[in-house]
């Protein structure tokens, strides 16, 4: 695939990243965000559906990692790389929800900016950026050894 094209198509891809942040409110339940926005250290945490909000979690994690794969996939075309990534991502995903749901049940005051850390690691694709120098550092790495 020519450079040119894959620069577009990673555009696009980040252009749906984006409008996933942008269209937040009204795409998905998730009663923590304005909370967060607020002066939340003042305030208790506002009453939720669990089940709800971990469906919406749930989908929004796995929307905005399909849109990474895509990006990860268009940027080296190495298969090994996707196969690697879905697998970081689904054990990022294990160990983040086990500690949003323990956060969540367990609350306290001085626990709510770990909350607010966790739940943003796992609807925002921050992941990808760590990845992207990774995998790119890899592949420098590895034309250098041929």
């Amino acid at each position: 695939m020519k450079t040119r094209y894959r620069v577009i198509l990673i555009s696009i891809l980040v252009i749906m990243l984006v409008a996933i942040r942008f269209f937040e409110n009204s795409l998905f339940y998730d009663p923590l965000i304005n909370f967060f926005r607020s002066d939340y250290l003042l305030h208790i945490i506002p009453p939720m559906d669990m089940a709800e909000l971990m469906l919406n979690l749930t989908f929004r994690f796995i929307m905005n990692t399909f849109i990474c794969l895509a990006i990860i996939y268009i940027a080296f075309q190495n298969i090994n790389i996707l196969k690697f990534s879905v697998i970081l991502y689904a054990v990022l995903y294990l160990l983040g929800v086990v500690a949003f749901i323990f956060l969540v049940l367990n609350i306290e005051r001085e626990h709510y900016l770990a909350l607010f850390y966790v739940r943003r690691f796992l609807i925002h694709p921050l992941f990808i950026l760590i990845l992207i120098p990774a995998f790119y550092y890899y592949h420098l790495s590895r034309k250098r050894m041929n």
